[in-house]
């Protein structure tokens, strides 16, 4: 593997009289006669007397590539080419996911999360921006907090494999634009304020010493292609190849906000927008995070309505899987109209609760008419990003190759509950693809293959940004998404199928 750091056991020469080179010398020697063009870093300059000496010359050196040559940044004693890591960060505004990565194998030897501490000043990303903004003292606690989320990781990673992060060489992260703004001590406003030009989109390779992470070598920052569309996004492109394929396909990752790319190996064609805290169970009255306690899995049975609970425990709320579950059987049980409407007529489980109708979905929670509509406006949300694309790409649905759906949220959630509520399209069930957490899963690649870099240049030069807030008939869109699973029920035969299944039981 040709990743981005290189662990090289030297056997060398002693000086004499004869060949008084130096120990520095001596080294980028070798190095070199190895095909490796190299430069010390000052930390290895001050280990090189005595470790040399004491070693009798039998040295490995660590090697990280700095975005330009391999950098000298650790030295051991003896052969320690066997014990060779990295590490792979998706940065994510809610969650910290951190991945160690054997980088002789290749294989995952760890993984641990945290939730961002980020979120202590501010739930939602607008909130810690304005928190920060113009305020030195407060953007520094915002970094200091992001770097401590990472650091959280990494100690839970060395109580779980015994490595710890300083004997890792390199470090690639991959996040939003906001996220990677606070990580480097950046103010983020320009993310969200005209014009939309950010401080800094390709930050590269960066010390870990510079940016307190403690790694022995350097960082590599997934750069972004805009305010909305960031580096998590170019991870998943690397991740998913979709940029590689010959055939059409679609890149979505679906969270607060939705990012989306289409395209293959000639053009990619992408946009992002917000989608609502709806899908990460925000806004819901009794929505939870898809934690302990939280309803995941709904199916109505025979006018029962059934649950799963993560953790086996006693329901306290429902996540975004859970809700998407419930809204879908409440569609084709036909407990709710095309609009989202409850019915009350339908189950003695849909009453009026705190002067609104609402469905008791598990004992004591309820799923009110509120809860529905804000679901519906997010669920129209994603459903126009997508439609939108395809239109100004001029390509059918019946095009696409694979649809990939990204994040936590596209990995739990039913691919039949979502089509049934109009958040995907129906289509083959086969080509509709959980990639999972692509934004670390890119990360981890480009560890091992350097090679990608020049990928992530090329994916950049294809994209092309849609405005969607820029589409005409946007809000014209949106309003006919808004219907369950849409006004034009011809798009979605296979759930007008269930539907009159059930009506016929």
């Amino acid at each position: 593997m040709e990743g981005i750091s290189k662990k090289v056991y030297l056997e060398l020469e002693a000086p004499t009289e004869e060949d008084s080179r130096s120990s520095q010398v001596r080294i980028l020697d070798k190095l070199k006669e190895l095909g490796i063009d190299a430069k010390m870093s000052v930390k290895v300059l001050r280990k090189l007397y005595p470790l040399c000496d004491e070693a009798m010359w039998k040295i490995t050196v660590s090697l990280a590539w700095n975005g330009e040559k391999w950098v000298a940044v650790a030295l051991e004693k003896g052969d320690r080419t066997d014990t060779h890591y990295g590490l792979a960060v998706d940065l994510g505004s809610t969650t910290v996911v951190t991945r160690l990565i054997n980088c002789n194998t290749g294989k995952c030897i760890g993984e641990a999360s945290c939730y961002n501490h980020q979120i202590a000043y501010g739930t939602d990303i607008l909130t810690r921006i304005f928190h920060c903004k113009d305020n030195e003292k407060e953007l520094e606690v915002m970094r200091k907090a992001t770097v401590d989320s990472i650091v959280e990781c990494l100690k839970e990673l060395e109580k779980e494999t015994g490595v710890s992060s300083q004997k890792c060489i390199s470090m690639v992260v991959s996040g939003n634009t906001t996220m990677i703004h606070f990580l480097l001590g950046m103010d983020a406003f320009c993310v969200f304020y005209t014009p939309y030009a950010v401080r800094a989109d390709q930050p590269g390779f960066l010390p870990a010493a510079d940016l307190e992470l403690p790694v022995s070598g350097y960082v590599y920052c997934f750069p972004s292609k805009s305010n909305y569309l960031g580096g998590d996004i170019i991870s998943g492109m690397v991740a998913t190849e979709l940029y590689k394929g010959e055939d059409i396909s679609v890149f979505f990752d679906i969270g607060t906000n939705g990012e989306l790319v289409i395209g293959n190996q000639e053009f990619l064609l992408c946009g992002a927008g917000a989608a609502g805290p709806a899908l990460e169970g925000g806004v819901v009255q009794t929505g939870m995070r898809a934690a302990e306690g939280a309803v995941d899995e709904v199916k109505i049975h025979d006018g029962d309505i059934q649950t799963h609970v993560i953790g086996e425990t006693e329901a306290k709320g429902i996540c975004g899987s859970g809700i998407i579950d419930l809204l879908a059987e409440l569609l084709l049980e036909g407990w709710v109209d095309i609009r989202g409407r409850l019915i009350p007529e339908k189950s003695p489980l849909i009453q009026e609760k705190e002067g609104a109708l609402a469905v008791e979905y598990a004992p004591g929670l309820f799923f009110f008419q509120k809860d529905i509509d804000e679901f519906i406006r997010t669920k129209a949300a994603a459903h126009t990003m997508v439609e939108i694309m395809l239109r100004e790409s001029g390509i059918s649905m019946e095009e696409i190759a694979e649809f990939y759906v990204a994040g936590a949220f596209g990995k739990h959630v039913s691919k039949e509950s979502a089509i049934a509520i109009g958040m995907y399209p129906d289509m083959d069930r086969d080509r509709i693809i959980n990639a999972g957490n692509s934004s670390l899963d890119g990360a981890g690649k480009l560890l091992l293959n350097r090679g990608y870099l020049e990928d992530i240049d090329e994916i950049l030069e294809k994209m092309v940004y849609i405005q969607f807030g820029a589409v005409d008939d946007f809000l014209n869109m949106m309003v006919a998404a808004q219907a369950l699973p849409h006004t034009d029920f011809q798009r979605y035969p296979s759930v007008m199928k269930e539907m009159e299944r059930r009506q016929k039981r």
